[in-house]
């Protein structure tokens, strides 16, 4: 709170010095310096209250919790997950009931020694092995749908924190705006004050007020973008589009130091929820390949019908007559094995082949998107410490100067505007290297598949 206080008293501070000294135009240089030394952050500073702050760590929470896609891959594998035990199980009995040979002039059961109604039981059993290996590659497809779940999670957490680094940059875009905005609309009093006096030009005060109306477009422009960042990352945690997305002024500008590219590669291999998605349709894939060359093989079906007889035999005296029992055991012959059991062998072989080199191909796409996000880390952290201690302080330095020299008719009004808008520049490119920092570093734990990526 102490700290919130103080950032807000220096904004105050620095609005109050740019009345006074344009006031009184003979302290114009003293207070631009101390404006311009301030920090962008400083400027906004608990502008919202920190209730409805969302954080990075927060938006991953919600996205997780409520997003529907997320959640229609974890229904799929919970569906498919109760496959295997289904086609693991011999398939269901038959049970006939038949009328058989009876009189069609009486219709009476009694007339004929043949006629008997009948109650059968018949069941077919598979080849041995091959139950098996069916619910042997249903229980991979679910093991498959279950890490396809874990890669949609990651990839969820990954772009719901790259759109909110895009979101914290534009917020540091518009707040960079806004205060040269400020400074303009100063610079267009004081062009103007001279111009009136005798002491400048007409041409100053149209130059700043061309390079402001450059700054309104470029407000326009970046609000827009950074409502669309909103919708985005409001469908992505399941929240209404319009919904307002606040948030924090103050972030951690930490950028911690990757372990070696090799040992991001192993990490990858080991983790990436992707690549154990697709070793596992591999062995699926080779699961059916079997159970193909298991077809050649033929399946049985047994059979018992219970036959039940009425009336008595011809015979003077003659018993009742006997029921009947039969059995039956079937077998079905691939008799044409060379144009289905041997083309589904070859369809199957083919499909391995897909499955292994679809491995193959993305364990090189994964390479080579840790490849990418490392050196886009690299580059963007190099470019922020770039920014942050040696080109913003110097064009704040350069400003200085140019406002030393303004004050004394050594520069003219166009290399100071031109100074100004160059820091401007420097200082969107500041907060453009840390979002992109923070962007390649989620990129790469999502692409390594865990966020134990740092030494």
């Amino acid at each position: 709170m102490k700290q919130l206080a103080s950032l807000s008293a220096n904004a105050v501070f620095c609005r109050w010095m740019y009345r006074f000294v344009f006031a009184c135009n003979k302290y114009f240089v003293g207070a631009a310096i101390i404006c311009l030394a301030l920090s962008v952050e400083t400027l906004q500073a608990g502008e919202h209250p920190q209730s409805k702050l969302l954080s990075a760590q927060a938006a991953v929470e919600i996205a997780v919790r409520d997003n529907p896609n997320l959640a229609q891959m974890q229904a799929r594998y919970e569906a498919l997950a109760e496959v295997p035990s289904q086609v693991g199980t011999l398939p269901d009995p038959m049970v006939s009931f038949n009328a058989m040979n009876f009189p069609t002039d009486t219709f009476d059961r009694e007339q004929e020694a043949m006629t008997q109604t009948q109650i059968g039981f018949s069941q077919v059993f598979p080849f041995p092995g091959k139950l098996r290996l069916k619910e042997e590659a249903a229980e991979y497809d679910a093991l498959a749908a279950g890490h396809t779940v874990e890669e949609v999670r990651l990839q969820l957490i990954n772009n719901v924190k790259g759109k909110w680094w895009q979101l914290y940059y534009l917020d540091r875009a518009l707040e960079t705006v806004d205060i040269n905005q400020n400074l303009l609309g100063q610079f267009i009093s004081v062009a103007k004050t001279k111009y009136e006096t005798g002491k400048g030009l007409q041409q100053d005060v149209l130059l700043a007020q061309l390079e402001l109306s450059k700054l309104i477009d470029q407000k326009i422009q970046l609000q827009a973008i950074r409502r669309n960042q909103a919708i985005q990352i409001n469908i992505l945690m399941a929240r209404p589009a319009n919904e307002v997305v606040s948030l924090p002024n103050q972030v951690s500008k930490m950028m911690p130091k990757l372990v070696d590219e090799a040992v991001l590669y192993q990490l990858a291999e080991a983790t990436r929820p992707r690549l154990k998605q697709l070793e596992t349709q591999l062995n699926a894939a080779q699961s059916r390949l079997d159970l193909a060359k298991r077809d050649y093989y033929p399946d049985f079906t047994v059979g018992v019908t219970y036959g039940d007889r009425a009336g008595y035999n011809s015979l003077p005296g003659g018993d009742a007559r006997s029921d009947f029992v039969s059995v039956m055991v079937g077998v079905k012959i691939p008799l044409y094995a060379g144009s289905k059991q041997s083309k589904a062998v070859s369809q199957k072989s083919y499909e391995l082949q897909k499955n292994h080199y679809a491995l193959l191909d993305e364990k090189n796409r994964v390479m080579a998107t840790i490849s990418t996000a490392v050196t886009d880390y690299h580059r963007a952290k190099k470019q922020l410490s770039l920014f942050g201690s040696g080109i913003v302080p110097q064009a704040q330095q350069t400003v200085e100067s140019m406002l030393a020299g303004y004050q004394v008719s050594e520069v003219d009004f166009l290399n100071l505007v031109r100074s100004q808008m160059t820091l401007f520049n420097y200082e969107l490119q500041y907060w453009k290297a840390l979002s992109d920092a923070k962007q390649a570093l989620a990129r790469l734990e999502a692409a390594v598949g865990e966020e134990s990526v740092y030494e």
